[in-house]
């Protein structure tokens, strides 16, 4: 547990959700009521959810084409793929995209209940909804996903932690997009569940790292340059046999 909330204390990203969290717990804590309560519950799930989603069809959406917009979806996953036991790779480096994105949700969900609830009530809602439920869950996920990766003594809790993330890495990335623990009723509500059967047939040794592409494909190649890395990951160099 110590090693994995050693990594969890340098994440930028967690860093500065900190003070919203705060903000957001003082929130709820002063104006402690059952409509707050579900405003947390509310933003739990929400994050759940959007944990799925972004992993699914933002993180692997289709490569791009424009070596700049490669290079900013490497760094934010594709090169966590192919160096997966790397600390630096297990977030993106946009540490300020989760407060942004928390502030922008605040503005919509405010927006949404302003005509029936008031904009005072609206936003303080909407505040606890997000810099707590939300940040909460996410940094649950966040746990949850360094757990996975770190080569650390694992209990049970661990172990089936790992189990499910890494058969996502290393059996099936089309499936399992689902990381925090229990979660797992998302992919089965979706249709990408761990299937072993459907995993055997997907499975090409030479790309599970890449996601599908090829592992000197000259995007791979350019983007693991400009982020310092090694030209191929451990154990995929190109085979020197026939």
């Amino acid at each position: 547990m110590l090693p994995t909330l050693r990594v969890l204390m340098q994440m930028g990203s967690l860093q500065r959700l900190l003070p919203f969290w705060l903000a957001g717990l003082a929130l709820l804590i002063l104006n402690l009521s059952p409509w707050l309560m579900a405003a947390v519950a509310y933003g739990i799930v929400l994050q759940f959810m959007v944990e799925y989603v972004m992993h699914r069809f933002l993180l692997h959406r289709e490569p791009p084409q424009d070596q700049g917009v490669f290079n900013a979806l490497y760094r934010s996953h594709i090169g966590h793929h192919e160096f997966p036991g790397d600390p630096e790779f297990f977030t993106g480096n946009d540490h300020w995209y989760a407060v942004r994105f928390g502030l922008l949700a605040i503005a919509l969900h405010s927006l949404v209940l302003w005509p029936f609830i008031g904009l005072a009530p609206a936003l303080t809602w909407a505040a606890v909804a997000l810099f707590v439920g939300s940040v909460t869950a996410f940094t649950f996920y966040e746990y949850c996903h360094t757990l996975a990766h770190l080569n650390i003594r694992k209990g049970w809790f661990g172990q089936r932690v790992t189990r499910s993330h890494l058969a996502h890495h290393f059996q099936d990335h089309h499936a399992t997009f689902h990381v925090s623990f229990g979660m797992g009723w998302i992919d089965r509500l979706f249709g990408t569940s761990h299937d072993p059967s459907v995993a055997r047939q997907r499975y090409d040794r030479d790309t599970i790292l890449s996601l599908g592409m090829d592992p000197e494909d000259l995007r791979l190649v350019t983007a693991r340059k400009a982020w310092g890395l090694p030209s191929m990951p451990r154990g995929r160099e190109p085979s020197t046999q026939g």
